[in-house]
């Protein structure tokens, strides 16, 4: 099967079988040849309804994915290129509010061109009635999860597919603002891909054909598994016991031998979903992973620093993970591991402040608890930004700094050997982070 399936054939694809229940046709009469009296508009539906076997060019519909009930949009290509117009926008603000009214997850499964030429601007201002309908969805604590096929572009893109929490997308299919035909000649047609959207931060994953219904169901399972219990602290996966002095904490934690933050998600979850990117065109795969895990039957949030200089992207991922597990209720785990924030030059032409300072607000905003463990190094705002106030835990095998020792030792003019003593003063060791209550010591393993 391809991206370019009809609608049924999509549903069919994701849904448990015979689940599917299809949502009644909200009734609008036309006039003839439609609003703007197209000629030959309403030959070319007609034409349509023949071929595809469908009256409009999406299908709505309520099933079960995996077990978990959902509501599924399912695009039509075949019907006008899977255009929107005014019928369209009907369906599908009925869709978003049987959603709201019924506490389901949206599963927007798109494949369209964009807006209808035939309708003019009465089909491009659909748009506006499905940003809506997905803005009170996303205000209803409810999840929504787009697949992109083959192809999602234009309007339908830029609201239903990189609006959802979660995108995924077929491998291969063509996906971006602008359609071929009306992109620049001499563009890239490489980064109007699944693969390039995912590249650069827009979508989370591409997932084949015949792997969807299961990994949609696995998405749905942990986005609607709230909880208000607070996510419990990690077993510390290295050393038991507490580094002697401060130079001692920061070579611990500089140990290649040291376990990183995915042995440590691998040992706290059965299994784990990533999300990926910023949704501002930059990923941090070697700095942050962020995603939903199931942890003892409940589902954790987590965003984990992996010993890497945190780039921006990381920070804006972690902050989107937080924002997003806020809304739906679910507890979030934070790893802190990180040297500090990138600070070379690309870093700020990113920008690198404002990446941190949005991290600290979602940490300092967020409902839903958060829980840290300091699982490495806790290099100073960068790691700071990623850690819950008063919910902070440090593995012994970790430290936590206003700055890092060489650095605070170059900063009050100190020769390389005192940077040891440097590290004594600055007090970075888990026990005395402990003593000046900055991390907790109460054992809070079981929620």
């Amino acid at each position: 099967m391809t991206g370019r399936a009809s609608a049924r054939e999509v549903v069919a694809l994701v849904a448990d079988p015979a689940s599917f229940i299809e949502l009644p046709h909200p009734a609008r009469d036309f006039t003839p040849d439609g609003p703007l009296a197209w000629p030959g508009y309403d030959l070319s539906r007609a034409r349509a309804a023949e071929r595809t076997g469908e009256t409009e060019s999406v299908v709505c519909g309520t099933a079960s994915v995996e077990g978990t009930q959902a509501v599924l949009i399912a695009f039509e290509f075949g019907f006008l290129g899977g255009s929107l117009g005014e019928r369209t926008g009907d369906r599908l603000a009925a869709a978003y509010t049987h959603a709201r009214e019924h506490r389901l997850p949206v599963v927007p499964l798109v494949a369209t061109g964009g807006s209808r030429m035939q309708e003019g601007m009465l089909a491009l201002t659909q748009l506006q009635r499905v940003a809506r309908q997905s803005a009170l969805t996303r205000q209803a604590g409810l999840p929504q999860l787009a697949v992109a096929r083959d192809p999602t572009t234009g309007g339908g893109w830029a609201t239903l597919g990189a609006g959802a929490d979660v995108v995924l997308a077929l491998p291969g299919a063509q996906v971006g603002f602008a359609g071929s035909r009306v992109r620049p000649a001499d563009a890239d047609p490489a980064a109007y891909t699944a693969e390039a959207q995912v590249a650069a931060g827009a979508a989370d994953a591409v997932v084949r054909p015949e792997e969807l219904r299961e990994t949609l169901g696995r998405w749905l399972r942990l986005l609607t598994g709230t909880s208000a219990e607070p996510a419990p602290v990690p077993e510390p996966l290295g050393a038991t016991d507490l580094p002697a002095s401060g130079w001692d904490a920061v070579r611990r934690a500089r140990s290649p031998r040291r376990p990183r933050a995915a042995r440590y998600l691998d040992a706290y979850f059965t299994h784990r979903l990533a999300i990926s990117g910023d949704r501002c065109g930059g990923t941090d795969p070697d700095g942050m992973l962020c995603g939903f895990g199931d942890r003892q039957g409940r589902t954790v949030a987590y965003a984990a620093q992996t010993g890497a200089a945190t780039r921006p992207a990381g920070n804006r991922t972690a902050t989107r993970l937080i924002r997003l597990a806020d809304r739906l209720g679910i507890p979030v785990l934070t790893l802190v591991d990180t040297p500090g924030a990138a600070n070379d030059a690309e870093a700020e032409r990113q920008g690198a402040g404002a990446a941190i300072a949005e991290l600290f607000g979602a940490v300092a905003t967020a409902r839903t608890p958060i829980t840290t463990l300091v699982i490495g190094e806790g290099g100073s705002g960068g790691a700071l930004a990623l850690a819950a106030p008063g919910r902070t835990w440090a593995a012994p095998d970790s430290y936590f700094s206003v700055i890092a020792p060489e650095a605070a030792a170059a900063i009050l003019k100190r020769p390389p050997r005192e940077v040891a003593a440097t590290a004594d003063q600055l007090r970075i060791r888990p026990q005395d982070l402990a003593e000046l209550g900055v991390i907790r010591t109460d054992d809070r393993r079981t929620p």
